[in-house]
């Protein structure tokens, strides 16, 4: 049996360039709840038209309830809410999955490339992972691979799609939008959702050994926090240092160790 394991966004859907579209009781929340759930449903059709045969949709945005269930094929299964495990936006991810697809995906905190640009929440400046400003896509592809499962695609803004090549360019991506400065530039959503549904037939295709993210051996994590008394709590967490007024460093080999260490300091 093949398996897709698809872990869907908000804040890199087309269209989407406020807080405001991306909260529940906003105004414009529906809207792009919505082009989220058309999305992750093309997203789900493109695996199943390949030949796939179970597709399992993490909702992975804030409450992780904004995908409309009755949107997506019947072969489609979705994990709603949070299990309160370190995989997070992963949950439900293992060995037995063929392959990995990200939907409505943004960039990392403390880059430009998305109006909405932050890591996991907006109580840090910048995640470093081996001294790289981590997007929740590097910690999500981190999981993958620590899983032995490939990245197929990403989809979201062209920041992070431009990134993701950079580190393996057989990842297949599908920019939807292009922050700049407070705003963003995308395309149209009907567009969005054809580019989806065609480049993950593709992508699903490939061959598994050229998808997979690379997984060091070690990792040396930092959080530069916006509010310093986060680093003062964060620095209790067992083999965690602060480094300063703001940032608190975490070394392991293990990346479960790592995610642990993002579970409870994060």
């Amino acid at each position: 049996m093949k398996k897709l394991f698809i872990s869907a966004d908000l804040e890199g859907t087309t269209g989407v360039a406020h807080w405001d579209e991306t909260e529940q009781g906003k105004t414009l929340y529906p809207h792009f709840a919505h082009q989220m759930s058309r999305e992750v449903a093309a997203a789900c059709e493109g695996a199943l038209n390949a030949g796939y045969d179970d597709v399992l949709v993490k909702d992975a945005h804030d409450s992780a309830r904004n995908i409309n269930p009755a949107m997506l094929p019947q072969q489609a299964r979705i994990f709603r809410g949070w299990a309160r495990h370190p995989y997070s936006m992963m949950f439900g991810l293992d060995k037995s999955f063929s392959g990995v697809v990200f939907t409505g995906y943004h960039s990392a905190a403390g880059t430009n490339c998305n109006p909405l640009s932050h890591t996991m929440n907006r109580q840090n400046n910048h995640v470093l992972i081996n001294g790289e400003k981590a997007s929740e896509l590097m910690m999500n592809c981190l999981t993958a691979a620590y899983e032995g499962v490939p990245v197929y695609c990403v989809c979201g803004d062209k920041g992070l799609c431009e990134w993701i090549q950079s580190v393996n360019p057989n990842i297949e991506t599908v920019a939807v939008s292009e922050g700049v400065g407070n705003g963003s530039l995308s395309i149209h959503p009907d567009l969005a959702v054809q580019r989806i549904r065609e480049t993950v037939a593709r992508a699903v295709l490939k061959d598994g050994k050229d998808c997979m993210f690379p997984l060091p051996e070690h990792f040396h994590v930092e959080i530069n926090f916006r509010e310093h008394h986060r680093a003062t709590s964060g620095s209790f967490y067992p083999g965690c240092v602060q480094l300063d007024e703001k940032t608190v460093a975490f070394d392991a080999d293990d990346y479960m160790d790592v995610l642990k260490f993002f579970h409870w300091v994060l």
